[in-house]
């Protein structure tokens, strides 16, 4: 690897706004802001307004829709559309 070209990949708190979860992992995103963590020691901090500790599909609270009864109204509204 060429030195000095890649950027620094270093620990990051990441913290998500919806749920108040935050999650220490690895990143090469840095942040003016820090946060104290766990083990006392004090990491850059990167807030995220969505994750999967607060996004519907991983929570479970995701809507399904119900694409079935959208056709059959269609279909009733205009079953006569065209008739003469």
């Amino acid at each position: 690897m060429k030195t000095e070209i890649h950027p620094q990949y270093q620990a990051v708190v990441f913290r998500d706004l919806a749920s108040g979860t935050s999650f220490l992992t690895r990143s090469t995103v840095g942040s003016d802001k820090t946060t104290e963590w766990e083990d006392g020691k004090t990491y850059p901090l990167i807030e995220v307004e969505i994750s999967s500790a607060s996004h519907p599909f991983y929570t479970g609270k995701q809507r399904i829709m119900d694409s079935a009864g959208r056709v059959e109204r269609f279909n009733q509204r205009f079953k006569n559309f065209g008739k003469k």
